[in-house]
C-alpha cells in the first residue's frame, strides 16, 4: 500500500510491504528501508497489537518505538514556544543556515537546509518577522522537535 503524507509541510510517498515477525519493508520517496515494529504481533500476521501514541512531529524511522527521543536541554521546546518557533520535523544533520539573528524573513523563506533521510529538506520560515534566537550551528545532529530558531 502507498501513501502519500505530509510531515511539516515536507512531502513523502511511503510505500508499506508485507510486515513479518515485526519487520516490514518500506520504501520512503524511492529508497527502501527495513524496518522493526516494536509492538507487531506475529502470531496474528502482523498485525499492532496495541497502538502507539505519538505526537504530530514524530517522524518515520527506521526503528518504531514508543520511546520518546528527549532532546538535549539546550534545544528542548515546548508547545508554547509559538508560532515563530521552527522545530526539527525530523532526526537529522543541520547542513547550512541561511539566517543570522536580526535578518528579517518572510513567512516560506527558506531559512535552514537539513539533511534527513539522506535527503536535503528546505525547512522554511513560518512567520514574517526577525530572527530572534538560533538554537543550532551548521553540522549539529537534531532530534525530532528540536528548537532550531525562533522568528518574532
Amino acid at each position: 500500500m502507498i501513501y502519500k503524507i505530509n510531515v511539516d509541510n515536507m512531502n513523502f510517498e511511503v510505500e508499506v510491504g508485507e510486515i513479518t515477525g515485526g519487520t516490514a519493508q518500506v520504501t520512503v520517496n524511492g529508497k527502501p528501508y527495513k524496518i522493526i515494529i516494536e509492538n507487531c504481533d506475529s502470531s496474528n500476521g502482523g498485525i499492532v497489537t496495541a497502538p502507539i501514541h505519538t505526537s504530530a512531529h514524530e517522524p518515520l524511522s527506521s526503528s518504531v518505538s514508543h520511546k520518546p527521543d528527549v532532546p538535549a536541554p539546550a534545544a528542548r521546546a515546548t508547545a508554547s514556544a509559538g508560532a515563530g518557533s521552527i522545530m526539527a520535523p525530523l532526526p537529522g544533520l543541520i547542513l547550512d543556515i541561511m539566517v543570522k539573528v536580526g535578518d528579517s524573513v518572510e513567512a516560506g523563506d527558506a531559512v535552514v537546509i537539513m539533511e534527513a533521510m539522506k535527503m536535503e529538506n528546505n525547512l522554511v520560515a513560518n512567520a514574517t518577522g526577525t530572527v530572534r534566537e538560533i538554537s543550532v550551528q551548521k553540522g549539529a545532529h537534531v532530534k525530532t522537535g528540536d528548537l532550531i530558531m525562533i522568528i518574532g
